[in-house]
């Protein structure tokens, strides 16, 4: 199986390579900057073609939260017009395409964990331009499923396990939101789910095209997620800190943040057989990884 991914600097596609280095049947070829423009759906035609994949995976994504909120433009290029661009030519090709989008489309107002058929309202900017993109590769490519994922870490590129290592080892004590919760999802999760569902998708008969959720299994507020990552570090001698639990109130970004991401992924094991690991688990593997003194990053 050829797979062609968007992206190529992303944690998301250095997990997908990692993890298709093990299977002896899987290609990973990325495309993405500096040499393609994902808003340049010229580019993006000829590089995918010149490819010839068997699917595509669209992981590459304006992820700057806060930022989007002043260059909505430049966010809505790449999460929304590259996201069509991808799916066009997916289906030019004649081969599915998969779509990774973001808990951030929902408003957080539910007192339960979504499930993909749920009402999306989204609060944000980055949230809004990852919605579009979703509506984009619907009409783009019949042949698609989109996947909503979550609180994404990995042992590379910033995230929030390697902030919190960073941090802890300049201060005693970090303030840590305690009012947003969701589910922390290792990379390396994701990137496998994401294989079984294209290997699911690239057989004779296949037609469970639509939305799924993928992230970690159990949920947690950032605040959790905090002292869980610095517990793990301390037991391996690398740097710790108390966590302070704070409201979000207390702590202002440009773009709001929804108060529950939580994802219902049931219907993803149902269709593709396929479960994320307790975000625990993975969690403490990545920092592990991290605190490996010949860890090069």
């Amino acid at each position: 199986m050829r797979i062609a991914v968007t992206g190529t600097q992303g944690q998301l596609v250095r997990c997908l390579t990692d993890q298709a280095a093990a299977l002896s049947d899987v290609t990973i070829v990325a495309v993405g900057r500096p040499d393609v423009d994902l808003a340049d759906g010229a580019a993006i035609e000829a590089a995918l073609m010149a490819i010839g994949a068997d699917i595509v995976i669209n992981a590459a994504a304006y992820t700057a939260v806060d930022q989007a909120e002043s260059e909505s433009d430049s966010a809505f290029a790449i999460n929304r017009d590259g996201a069509a661009h991808v799916a066009r030519v997916a289906n030019q090709m004649g081969v599915p395409v998969i779509q990774v989008s973001t808990d951030y489309v929902f408003d957080g107002t539910l007192p339960r964990a979504y499930v993909p058929d749920d009402a999306t309202g989204p609060v944000s900017v980055y949230g809004a331009s990852k919605l579009a993109g979703e509506a984009a590769v619907r009409a783009e490519n019949p042949r698609h499923i989109i996947v909503r994922t979550a609180w994404v870490y990995s042992p590379y590129g910033k995230n929030f396990v390697k902030t919190m290592l960073r941090v802890a080892g300049d201060r005693d004590e970090i303030s840590v939101v305690d009012d947003q919760k969701g589910n922390p999802t290792s990379a390396h999760d994701l990137a496998s789910g994401l294989l079984v569902a294209a290997r699911a998708m690239t057989q004779p008969g296949f037609d469970a095209w639509g939305t799924f959720h993928m992230a970690g299994q159990g949920d947690a507020t950032w605040a959790d997620f905090a002292e869980h990552v610095l517990a793990e570090s301390a037991r391996l001698g690398g740097p710790s800190a108390r966590v302070i639990r704070i409201p979000g109130s207390s702590y202002k970004t440009p773009a709001p943040r929804p108060a529950n991401s939580r994802l219902d992924c049931s219907t993803t094991a149902q269709v593709f057989g396929y479960s994320t690991p307790d975000w625990r688990a993975s969690a403490s593997q990545v920092v592990a990884s991290l605190l490996q003194p010949t860890r090069a990053e």
